[in-house]
């Protein structure tokens, strides 16, 4: 377990809108794991990003969508079920709470409501799914992906609760603990939660991006400020922090389409995600 302050879990991370669209990658077992796959085309798997969804899962929409963004910029992209079957139901996105707009509409008592739902909601489901728990499955699937003829270079993408887990891959292989090892050559982090600071952040060791908004709950103006404090001192490791204006947490994955601001603030946090990879995700072979 990381030490430091772990910024904790809001009724925000239950928020955001659900996309249209169908994806179009497949489904198949890999190392034991249900996980989605989109293939970039002509299938080359040299370079491989491991998605950790949000609270919401695998099969989510809309991570699957973004998924598919990342094999169209020719990434072979793998998308787990990490939770093993236990992801939360996609209704609680729009009744624990909605975008800011809709929120500015919600009377004292429905608000009340919404954020008592909140820890009888996710605290067991936290527990169930601690980092004891969580992080050996994405370091035995980091491990399984890096066997597979053709890997060369892999990179994880991470949202909300698998953001953290983003965060801990960039810090490299765990040689400390038997059997675990993981580790990934490039990392983005898109309004993580539940990060300690600064535990996780001291050892990152590999190209770590990262995505905040403005408005996010769980990571206020004073732990944004830490964070990019402690890792400007980190002159060996290349990183990048982007602030994204009038944003809530989740808006990397679950922005609401219907407002121009947050869909063009999506849009841009899938490029700096793509871009990071696309720098920093070199392979060998090219």
């Amino acid at each position: 377990m990381s030490e430091g302050k772990n910024i904790g879990m809001s009724s925000c991370c239950l928020s955001g809108a659900l996309h249209e669209g169908k994806p179009t990658g497949r489904v198949d077992n890999i190392g034991g794991l249900d996980t989605y796959i989109a293939e970039p085309k002509g299938g080359s798997k040299t370079k491989s990003v491991i998605f950790i969804s949000d609270i919401f899962g695998w099969e989510f929409p809309n991570t699957r969508l973004l998924a598919d963004q990342y094999a169209l910029a020719g990434f072979y992209t793998y998308l787990p079920d990490f939770h093993g079957g236990d992801s939360l139901p996609i209704s609680f996105l729009q009744n624990v709470e909605p975008p800011l707009k809709k929120q500015e509409q919600l009377s004292v008592i429905e608000k009340a409501t919404n954020a008592a739902a909140v820890p009888s909601t996710l605290g067991p489901w936290l527990v169930k799914h601690r980092e004891a728990v969580s992080k050996p499955l994405i370091d035995g699937f980091v491990n399984t992906v890096r066997m597979i003829p053709g890997t060369d270079v892999i990179g994880a993408v991470g949202f909300c609760w698998g953001g953290r887990y983003a965060i801990l891959q960039a810090h490299g292989p765990n040689l400390a603990t038997p059997g675990e090892i993981g580790g990934v050559d490039a990392a983005f982090a898109a309004h993580p939660s539940l990060v300690a600071v600064p535990g996780d952040f001291d050892p990152v060791s590999r190209p770590l991006s990262l995505a905040f908004g403005t408005k996010d709950s769980l990571l206020d103006e004073g732990t944004r400020g830490k964070i990019v404090d402690l890792m400007a001192g980190k002159k060996e490791v290349k990183h990048e922090i982007r602030l994204y204006e009038e944003q809530v947490h989740g808006f990397a994955l679950r922005s609401d389409w219907s407002s121009e601001k947050d869909k063009k603030a999506m849009d841009e946090a899938t490029r700096q995600g793509i871009e990071w990879m696309e720098k920093y995700l070199r392979s060998g072979k090219e």
